[in-house]
């Protein structure tokens, strides 16, 4: 049985200008339908990231009004209202159950709320095994204010990224990119971005919003750029208007929703649709040495830019060595590899041996480093 048959009552949707690899008909597609039944039909550890944007379960009581009686467009949806907390975990646990079941042993999710569920959300995120890396908040530079005069403006939303268990080591985390994106120093959980607005918030033809909580896709591009790589496959289950997809598609990575609403589903449809995705070395992002194939030192001897015998100082000239024929060096009684030595000469328990080393040519100290660069580069 083919996926789309299996979906026969809750037909895949796919925008046209978008054509999935070969071999996974539901990849960039927009599935109607429950997201718990969805989930369960889709194949299990098939899913690199999910976003996940749930019912918030705001509590609202009566209309929200300015102070000049105006009514403010506040989410009043079906899709938000629970009887009780009660059924509101239930709701929760079963849809992360069924995201769990789909989610790599080395992805990750990132789920966003309010303070009304996001704690609630993150205890039973905890009782399933998810593994916390961090809580990322969302602090809006432009929030809604508080028109009641009742309660502090409430300026940000929190952001829950955990792996699928404590033992999932090898998720994706672009910490050069990020650090890249923040001006070269790391980046930090608290993110000052603007709330959707202007020409991005999407329209109905009598001017409403779409969608009354629609995510502004910077938010989504630094979700993806953090924790994706192109081609991977990021799904959100509760797809709204396709913020997560259009993100997906620019960066060249896959995406599968699901939505209920069909003006949800219609909306998303022609937003991706019109999506021109980057490609070449536009979505070449930033990667550090740790991301970059290792070269033992003893390959420098092998390649010949070093030399058994020959001498290495600290940038200085303070601490000397010398390089033996298996690649270790040996300095007055210390012995061992270019970072045990290292350390040993300075007293200290750890040392980079790659970046203290120096080698004399023409006159100049020269990092070894750049000698592993060399290579590195021969190889690319």
């Amino acid at each position: 049985m083919t996926f789309s048959t299996a979906f026969a009552e809750n037909p895949v949707q796919q925008p046209s200008s978008y054509v999935s690899p070969s071999g996974a008909d539901w990849l960039n597609t927009i599935i109607a339908g429950d997201c718990v039944a969805s989930m369960e039909k889709l194949p299990a550890a098939s899913i690199d990231v999910i976003f996940a944007d749930p019912p918030y379960n705001l509590q609202l009581e009566g209309d929200l009004h300015r102070p000049d009686q105006s009514k403010v467009d506040a989410v009043d949806d079906a899709w938000d209202q629970f009887s009780s907390f009660e059924a509101y975990d239930a709701f929760t646990r079963a849809w992360l159950l069924a995201a769990r079941r789909v989610l790599k042993p080395n992805g990750t999710i990132w789920v966003i709320g309010s303070y009304h569920n996001i704690f609630r959300v993150g205890a039973l995120m905890q009782d399933l095994r998810f593994w916390m890396l961090n809580d990322v908040i969302w602090r809006k530079a432009n929030p809604m204010p508080n028109f009641r005069g009742r309660r502090f403006t409430n300026a940000h939303e929190t952001m829950i990224w955990a792996s699928r268990d404590q033992k999932a080591k090898s998720y994706t985390f672009n910490y050069e990119a990020m650090k890249m994106l923040n001006d070269g120093t790391q980046m930090r959980s608290d993110w000052h971005i603007p709330i959707c607005n202007g020409s991005e918030r999407l329209k109905d033809e009598n001017g409403q919003k779409v969608h009354p909580t629609q995510k502004p896709e910077s938010l989504l591009q630094r979700v993806l750029l953090t924790s994706t790589k192109p081609g991977d496959v990021v799904l959100d289950p509760f797809f709204g208007t396709g913020t997560t997809g259009a993100v997906a598609k620019l960066l060249g990575r896959n995406f599968v929703g699901i939505e209920r609403d069909r003006g949800y589903r219609e909306a998303a449809l022609a937003r991706i649709a019109a999506v021109e995705p980057l490609s070449g070395d536009a979505l070449v992002i930033s990667a550090g040495k740790r991301a970059a194939p290792r070269i033992p030192f003893g390959r420098l001897l092998e390649s010949g830019l070093l030399t058994a015998g020959e001498q290495l100082t600290d940038s200085k000239g303070r601490n000397e060595a010398t390089i033996r024929v298996d690649g270790s060096l040996v300095s007055g009684s210390h012995s061992g590899s270019i970072h045990k030595v290292g350390a040993l000469v300075q007293g200290f328990e750890a040392c980079n041996g790659w970046t203290y080393w120096h080698v004399e040519r023409a006159g100049k100290r020269i990092c070894v480093d750049e000698f592993r660069d060399e290579i590195r580069a021969l190889a690319s």
